[in-house]
């Protein structure tokens, strides 16, 4: 159940996020959820994207380097303390995430965050067995392509 995310990698200069938005405007693509990290050198931007495939064309066309990474959506309670749940389950399983962000916008009301992990399938396994349904891309509005 996990979904694609697309890291590009940047060059630390202004305008390449803009050059990157505007291509996925170009293109209609629409985001669901954004993520920046640098260094002193290059940053790695992560989206989640409605067409996955459609935006990696569109942006390899455009010059940039990226990959893709199945990442998994998961629906969190929009509570005090509910994330804090979700990470002790994922502490007890030893289950290490290399990194998290939110999604834009609410699914069902509810918060909904993206999760990296080495092992997608025993992340869903475990959050499932703990009454944690992973998000499908459906639910975001990501089409299959």
């Amino acid at each position: 159940m996990s979904i694609q995310q697309i890291s590009v990698f940047l060059e630390n200069r202004a305008g390449q996020l803009a050059d990157i938005t505007a291509v996925l405007a170009q293109h209609n693509i629409d985001m669901r959820a954004i993520h920046i990290a640098e260094t002193s050198d290059y940053g790695v931007l992560r989206i989640i994207v409605d067409r996955p495939q459609k935006a990696a064309s569109a942006l390899l066309e455009h010059g940039f380097v990226l990959s893709m990474t199945p990442v998994l959506a998961v629906v969190v309670p929009d509570e005090p303390g509910a994330l804090a749940k979700v990470l002790a389950i994922l502490a007890r399983e030893q289950i290490d995430v290399e990194y998290m962000y939110s999604v834009f916008g609410r699914v069902n009301e509810r918060a909904c965050m993206i999760f990296r992990v080495g092992d997608i399938e025993r992340l869903s396994a475990v959050l499932t067995a703990a009454g944690i349904a992973p998000v499908p891309g459906e639910a975001l509005g990501i089409h299959a392509e």
